[in-house]
């Protein structure tokens, strides 16, 4: 096949999907080239300095050099080794059944989106408010859209603090939503808590805006008819919710008995690879029904 990431055992989720383990490999490689230009000396200047004037995010205040591209390039760079040690185990805690859920692609797409609005409040935001403009370098930004997509989703999971303490995802990240608040105007802070903000409220409107992700807050908020309270996602093609509650209480028989029919009963390889690779690009809302029903039963034959 194309190497590409799928679901292995048919509902079992990979532990590092495609997307965050590169993300983890491409930082830890440029955290470790900050670390080797921080000793050199490039034309008589400290070799991080020429790192940050060129991908860091650099404000547009005078002195500064900022161009576009560092609105991704500053999210691979970090301040430290516990800067990029959180960060990533973050990402890898929250992003890990998101990327899962939604396919790699738009994991990725997700991901990089909120770490581009989180530079652009830090770039825009901090003159308003008669801050001084500082360079920033750093994932947390793009890490906090993925923590506010994991709250979303899934309100109710337990998140157990040092490993003992349950406190359930929407209440623990609230709270560091909340905190993000309460520190803007914190005096000789070196954390850039409007990109934190910023990376929050990008997922939390791209969340909200996009039919095809169900999330619980949607029920509340919106209360839209066509979504599940267990943090599940549809099809954005079939629009009918009640079709799938009529379903609900015997689905597992139903689907089972859909594909009793002959011309669907023979089920090759390459169809259910192509099904899975289809999944690695999309993500499983997008399969059709009969898709679907084709996954069911070769999940059946194989136990």
């Amino acid at each position: 096949m194309n190497g590409s990431y799928r679901p292995r055992g048919f509902g079992r989720f990979n532990v590092f999907p495609p997307i965050i383990k590169n993300l983890l490999i491409i930082n830890a490689v440029v955290y470790f080239i900050q670390l080797i230009f921080g000793e050199v000396i490039i034309g008589g200047t400290p070799g991080w300095y020429v790192l940050n004037k060129w991908f860091a995010l650099n404000p547009f205040a005078d002195g500064y050099n900022f161009q576009i591209w560092q609105l991704i390039t500053y999210q691979f760079m970090h301040g430290g080794f516990s800067h990029i040690l959180f960060n990533m185990f973050a990402l890898w805690m929250f992003g890990m059944e998101i990327e899962n859920m939604w396919g790699s692609k738009k994991f990725l797409y997700y991901y990089l989106l909120c770490g581009v609005a989180a530079g652009l409040l830090q770039l825009f935001i901090p003159p308003l408010l008669g801050t001084a403009a500082a360079v920033t370098i750093g994932a947390s930004g793009a890490v906090y859209g993925v923590l506010i997509a994991f709250g979303l989703l899934f309100p109710n999971r337990h998140i157990y603090l040092y490993f003992l303490v349950p406190v359930r995802a929407k209440y623990l990240i609230g709270f560091l939503i909340i905190l993000e608040f309460l520190l803007i105007d914190s005096a000789g802070s070196n954390v850039a808590h409007l990109a934190h903000l910023g990376g929050a409220l990008c997922g939390f409107l791209y969340i909200m805006f996009d039919k095809s992700i169900d999330a619980p807050i949607k029920q509340s908020l919106l209360g839209n008819k066509g979504f599940s309270s267990g943090g599940s996602f549809k099809n954005p093609f079939e629009n009918i919710g009640d079709k799938f509650r009529k379903r609900g209480e015997n689905i597992e028989e139903a689907k089972y008995y859909d594909m009793k029919d002959k011309e669907e009963s023979e089920i090759s390889q390459e169809e259910i690879d192509r099904i899975l690779d289809k999944i690695s690009q999309s993500g499983y809302q997008n399969l059709s029904e009969k898709e679907k029903k084709i996954l069911f039963e070769a999940s059946k034959k194989m136990k």
